[in-house]
């Protein structure tokens, strides 16, 4: 008798019905599939053909000898497959285990489906905006070419070089729109994705908006006070009822001026005091509080007075020809009308403006020649020129020097042997000889030419809280010198004055919403992570890489704060004689240059650096790296996040700035930096001529470091999350996204981040991401822009 084959179902695979596929990168361990009993084919077509009958009357006793005999060799085959089938099942149970366990979020790739999302309010704004933006992965090669919406390399611009020159600045440059509506598209610009991206320093001034606009039940009378400025600033209707009366009414209190037929022949150097002291108001000159930079290379932080060349009102240019600034007609003749517009809006009379605009231009002019831009000051070595307030005196005598001086810094005490820093000493003698001129031959008559000066230099001052047409004035001005910066919404306007005056309230404010503990952690990760990437570098200068890790060694990274204040007395106390109202916010306003000439003060006694509250870059500080709180706030950052979005994002952003800031001039000393630099620069030329655009060109070294910067930030940002995860396994997600897609979407909302290295940057650094999912099995398989098939996949940055 023939052996009749045992059929075995093959081991169950089970599949999570709420579970999504694994993701390429990270299968779970295959089943065990075990060898079923053979027979010969011929045996069983013969087998086939005969009745159960004949089969029957065929078996002789022999064979069913044979039968009994094979009968326990079988029983002992059947045992051992009963326990293979057991073993293939609990392997195929433990792949399942091990598979659910990585999909929640613990394998160290972090790159399973996501199981566990986040529903906090936070996460359902954060996920709100992600559904609101465009998703790299479902985007074809454009999006990766133009993704800031820019058309720096359009085809009719064939593909022009950038980053020949950083323009001054461009930090400070603010989005065109705000956000109105969180996470909401701009119909306007759904070509680009400017209005999209989170330009820190705006994310910022945000948040500080959210916390002024949610303060309001606070019990301290420094927080109400801040409140009531900011929605003060706010009130444009009650600004336009008061109009110029109240900056007359202040003109008055300074002994009047002589556009107005009404001046009390008030002494010069009093008067500048008075505007020194009280309205933060330098029309001569400048002043503010700094360090001596031979000093602070042995580590010493005193701070002195810092006497610089004024921010002139009138535009001027620098002839390198002549070595002179000098004011051309084009620009002269806007500025004349707009001085001329100011006097007519405060009720000076027809007949006598355009006498006093003459004047006041010939004054500016005549100062104007004597200043000289900062880059020929360095080269002069005119900068940080140490000289006594008694030396000063004797070089620039029509200034009373120590009497200003006293007045600003009140109640500090100073003395004609204490020095302070010029910037410019050529200006300052000059200014001084321009001044008596003015007071000893026209001061003579009633024009009150150096006083008018004053009082327009008060007046640009104050205009931020003039009425609109003083501000619609200033804007007709910008456009007619070529300026196209767009207007800043009164929001961003009036967060930024209110910190000027109450900075340490706001700051006490930021800081008790500040996730201190998950922010260190990320700095912590991010610092370990790039420390591992500079062991990794191809080092062609060996005593420059000791050096460097040498320094980096010696670093204390952490969050930069100011001392917590311990009570609300204590918050309260520098604000105790600051009264606002709630109507005037030209009155608020002229308090709020007190505390901020207060503030300044204090800069010549602190023994610390006071964390600087708008700050979203890192600073070096003898042995520490300082981040400050303006980089840990939504949307870039925030504890309740997924932590595969804070690192995308702000993790990102953090390894960029270290590197910019620890190794600038690492393109010297690895040749890793300029051989990814030109590959990732292949990548973007074979993907750039298959989407129809020429203009090929090479980069510059500093474009080749620029992009090493950022794709090598990119690479630490993530490592530095599996090192979270290893050490916090676990994690959300949101919007059904993988832990990797999250961070490389969340990276897409920052990549068009403004900083001074943006235009150094040949390629919009999204494209970043088809670069990294072309060498790396744990991006999603849906990419569409891939450039394996575009390019030699063995090419790998």
């Amino acid at each position: 008798m023939s052996e009749t084959p045992i059929e075995l179902a093959p081991p169950l695979s089970v599949q999570p019905l709420s579970q999504p596929q694994p993701e390429k990168g990270l299968q779970p361990p295959p089943l065990l599939q075990l060898p079923l009993p053979t027979q010969d084919p011929q045996q069983v077509q013969q087998q086939s053909q005969q009745q159960p009958g004949q089969q029957q009357q065929q078996l002789s006793e022999s064979n069913l000898e044979h039968q009994l005999q094979e009968k326990p060799v079988w029983i002992k085959h059947q045992r051992r497959l009963l326990l293979l089938l057991g073993i293939s099942l609990c392997a195929a149970m433990l792949g399942l285990i091990y598979y659910v366990h990585h999909s929640l979020g613990t394998e160290s790739s972090n790159h399973a489906g996501p199981v566990t999302p986040c529903l906090s309010p936070a996460c359902q704004w954060a996920s709100a905006r992600l559904s609101a933006s465009t998703d790299p992965f479902t985007q074809p090669c454009d999006y990766f070419l133009l993704a800031c919406g820019s058309d720096r390399l359009s085809p009719d611009s064939g593909g022009r070089q950038r980053g020949k020159g950083i323009p001054g600045h461009p930090q400070h440059r603010m989005e065109k729109s705000e956000w109105s509506q969180r996470g909401g598209r701009n119909e306007k610009t759904e070509n680009t994705r400017e209005d999209k991206t989170l330009n820190r320093k705006t994310v910022l001034l945000q948040y500080l908006r959210e916390i002024l606009e949610t303060s309001d039940n606070q019990n301290s009378s420094a927080v109400q006070n801040m409140n009531g400025f900011y929605n003060s600033c706010l009130d444009t209707r009650s600004i336009e009822t008061a109009g110029v009366k109240p900056f007359l009414t202040l003109v008055q209190k300074l002994g009047g001026w002589a556009v107005s037929g009404q001046w009390n022949q008030t002494d010069f150097n009093s008067t500048l005091s008075l505007l020194m002291r009280d309205y933060a108001t330098f029309p001569f000159f400048n002043l503010y509080v700094g360090k001596d930079p031979n000093q602070t290379a042995h580590g010493t932080n005193k701070r002195y007075i810092q006497i610089d060349q004024p921010d002139l009102l009138i535009p001027i240019q620098w002839n390198s020809k002549t070595q002179k600034s000098e004011a051309t007609t084009e620009t002269l003749r806007p500025f004349l009308a707009s001085c001329d517009r100011y006097l007519a809006l405060l009720g000076a009379r027809q007949s006598s403006r355009m006498i006093h605009v003459g004047l006041f231009i010939s004054l500016s002019s005549e100062l104007a020649v004597a200043a000289s831009p900062l880059q020929h000051r360095l080269l002069k070595g005119l900068l940080h020129q140490r000289i006594t307030i008694k030396e000063l005196q004797k070089q620039a005598p029509a200034i009373d020097w120590l009497g200003c001086l006293k007045a600003t810094f009140h109640p500090l005490s100073l003395t004609e042997d204490d020095h302070v820093f010029l910037h410019n000493l050529p200006y300052i003698v000059q200014m001084s000889r321009i001044i008596n001129k003015w007071l000893n031959k026209h001061e003579q008559t009633t024009s009150g030419t150096l006083h008018t000066y004053m009082i327009l230099n008060l007046l640009h001052t104050l205009m931020p809280a003039m009425d609109s047409r003083f501000s619609e004035t200033a804007k007709n001005f910008s456009v007619a010198l070529g300026n196209t910066e767009g207007e800043v919404p009164r929001w961003k306007h009036c967060v930024l004055e209110t910190e000027r005056g109450f900075d340490s309230v706001l700051t006490h404010l930021l800081r008790e919403r500040t996730a201190h503990t998950e922010a260190e952690k990320m700095i912590q990760n991010i610092f370990s992570s790039f420390k591992s990437m500079l062991h990794e570098l191809e080092w062609t200068d060996q005593e420059y890489f000791q050096q460097v890790m040498e320094k980096v060694e010696s670093l204390i990274p952490r969050l930069w704060t100011r001392s917590k204040i311990s009570s609300e007395a204590e918050l309260d106390l520098p604000f105790s004689k600051v009264t606002v109202s709630a109507q005037s916010f030209f009155s608020n306003y002229v308090h709020l240059l007190s505390l901020w000439q207060k503030r300044r003060n204090k800069l010549l006694t602190a023994q610390t650096e006071a964390a600087d509250i708008l700050s979203v870059t890192p600073v070096l500080l003898g042995n520490e790296l300082l981040f400050p709180m303006g980089m840990f706030v939504p949307a870039l950052f925030h504890p309740i996040y997924p932590r595969a979005m804070n690192f995308g994002a702000a993790g990102f952003l953090i390894a960029k700035d270290i590197l910019h800031l620890l190794v600038p001039e690492i393109y010297s000393h690895s040749e890793t930096v300029r051989a990814v630099g030109e590959c990732v620069w292949a990548h973007y030329l074979t993907v750039n001529e298959k989407a129809g655009r020429g203009g090929a060109f090479s980069l510059s070294a500093a474009q080749q470091q620029e992009v090493w910067v950022q794709y090598s930030a990119l690479q630490v940002a993530l490592q530095a999350y599996h090192q979270s995860l290893q050490q916090r396994p676990g994690d959300t997600s949101l919007s059904g996204m993988s832990h990797t897609h999250l961070f490389l979407t969340s990276f897409s909302q920052v990549n068009c981040d403004s900083d001074p290295y943006r235009e150094l940057m040949p390629l919009e650094p999204s494209f970043l991401i088809a670069v990294f999912c072309a060498k790396s099995s744990l991006c999603p398989t849906s990419l569409q822009c891939s450039i394996k098939t575009q390019h030699n996949p063995s090419q790998i940055c």
